[in-house]
């Protein structure tokens, strides 16, 4: 069985995604690894090819600015990755996911184990959203608990809206708007998927999350709502102490964290409704309610 892992990234030097440790536990799962690499001005490609790893192939893009709608330039993205793949199985991270090293063998297992049963298609992973810094998480109904990050390549699997998640389509093009796809079948591996989105300083927080706002929204939106002042991690649902280990290849990073957050839960934004829904959660260990992009079985 031959593996192919596959991501995309672009100025990650410049918007402080941990893309290094993310590659770098992604490859020893993996028998080729494609990484998608947009016209970066800030040494992102430099720094992949200093990992002088065989297994890694780099392929260029430019990323069209003018694919503004629901994420669409992140799909693209990752379906020309996914596109360059030869692999049986493929395993995605987005450059802000990393996989602890404890867990290689156990998805390896997983994957072995999927790959001869006809009925499974995918692999789920559940989430550490790691929020503020590197020691809260953040597990409420705003977040996504799961999502498939390994699946068989058919060819007719591709990447959903914004690069969440995956689905299947009856052709091997490329999606389209007017066409859903159909959800996959997945076992979930309960292995999880250590997710820093928002663990940065809240400067540089601020400065990504302006940035990105443009490939969900039109010039009049980003006008009216993009602010000049630091991003305050307070202004958040629900955060819970995260006290387990972090992937080795995040070490560097955490070390050198430079800001402190200090969690009050006072500040909470979360509304009356979704508290009642996050007690019912915990009390039966079910997330009632909620949307779900594949088929668990």
């Amino acid at each position: 069985m031959v593996i192919s892992g596959f991501t995309y990234v672009r100025n990650g030097f410049l918007f402080g995604y941990p893309f290094l440790a993310s590659i770098q536990s992604l490859l020893p799962l993996v028998d080729e690894l494609i990484v998608v690499v947009g016209d970066s001005t800030d040494g992102t490609r430099e720094a992949i090819e200093q990992l002088n790893n065989n297994k890694i192939i780099i392929v260029d893009t430019i990323w069209d600015e003018a694919l503004r709608q629901n994420g669409q330039v992140f799909a693209q993205q990752s379906n020309i990755g996914l596109e360059a793949t030869k692999g049986d199985w493929a395993i995605h991270l987005q450059v802000d996911e990393v996989f602890h090293e404890q867990d290689h063998s156990a998805i390896l297992h997983w994957i072995h184990k999927a790959d001869k049963n006809p009925q499974v298609e995918a692999l789920l992973f559940p989430f550490y959203h790691f929020w503020g810094d590197f020691f809260h998480i953040r597990n409420t109904r705003k977040t996504h608990p799961f999502e498939i990050r390994a699946f068989k390549n058919t060819g007719h699997i591709r990447s959903y809206k914004d690069s969440q998640g995956f689905r299947k389509y009856t052709q091997a093009n490329h999606p389209h708007k007017q066409h859903a796809g159909e959800k996959l079948r997945v076992w979930n591996t309960e292995i999880p998927v250590y997710h820093y989105s928002y663990a940065r300083h809240p400067d540089l927080m601020k400065k990504k999350d302006d940035y990105f706002q443009r490939f969900w929204h039109d010039d009049q939106w980003v006008e009216k709502h993009v602010q000049g002042q630091s991003f305050n991690f307070n202004e958040v649902d629900q955060l819970e102490a995260f006290t387990g280990s972090h992937p080795q290849y995040m070490n560097p990073i955490i070390e050198a964290q430079n800001w402190v957050f200090n969690y009050d839960p006072s500040q909470s934004n979360m509304l009356i409704k979704d508290k009642f829904l996050n007690y019912l959660n915990r009390l039966t260990g079910k997330r009632w309610f909620e949307y779900k992009n594949y088929k668990l079985i």
